[in-house]
């Protein structure tokens, strides 16, 4: 966008469906997949709001954290409890009003939606910043603003807040652990974890031959 921060496509299944992906109570937290047949109705995936330091409420390297779990906290009461999550229509979300009920896309996820106004769950600055880039990625791909689709509240886990160091040689303080991927904070996406689990890898085997 034109302030900097980044909003993208992330995890696009085609046919697919939204998941619940939860490891905490009182935590809603959505994710997405296909079957191996990609025939469901919808296509679905995630959308990534570029998110600093600076945006996180308090200091110390669990900010990042605290910040992730305080969405998935808010998404939970916004669905009023039994991990079903809050969703809203696009062109409502665009209007900036609250949504009553779904239009020609059926939301996917189980255990259910509630249907609300995203701008009571996530921050203004995050929804900002998905208003500048629904237009400009339906532009790219005719269908991300259409007024009928279905957003899912909240998918947090794209990368670890909080990345675990590593060396030149691709290990942590503690010899012999290689961090890598999304878990380790080195990723944010299947492709991205994939290569540098390759780079990981590499460094695994020249160690090894050295």
């Amino acid at each position: 966008l034109e302030d900097g921060r980044g909003v993208f496509s992330f995890c696009v299944c085609p046919g697919g469906q939204v998941v619940a992906a939860a490891s905490e109570q009182g935590r809603t937290v959505t994710n997405g997949m296909s079957l191996y047949a990609r025939d469901g109705e919808n296509c679905n995936g995630g959308l990534l709001v570029g998110v600093l330091p600076e945006d996180f409420p308090g200091e110390g390297p669990l900010a990042g954290i605290a910040f992730q779990r305080a969405l998935e906290e808010r998404a939970f009461r916004a669905g009023g409890g039994g991990f079903v999550a809050p969703a809203q229509r696009v062109e409502d979300f665009l209007l900036r009003r609250a949504s009553s009920g779904p239009g020609r896309v059926r939301p996917t996820y189980r255990p259910g939606v509630r249907w609300c106004s995203l701008w009571e769950v996530l921050p203004a600055f995050i929804c900002e910043a998905l208003v500048r880039a629904l237009p400009l990625l339906d532009g790219k791909v005719r269908g991300y603003a259409c007024p009928d689709a279905v957003l899912t509240a909240v998918e947090t886990r794209s990368s670890c807040p909080l990345r675990i160091l590593r060396g030149e040689d691709g290990q942590s303080l503690v010899r012999g652990l290689w961090p890598c991927g999304e878990g380790a904070g080195y990723a944010g996406g299947i492709m991205s974890a994939a290569a540098d689990g390759l780079r990981c890898a590499e460094r695994v085997l020249v160690q090894e031959h050295n």
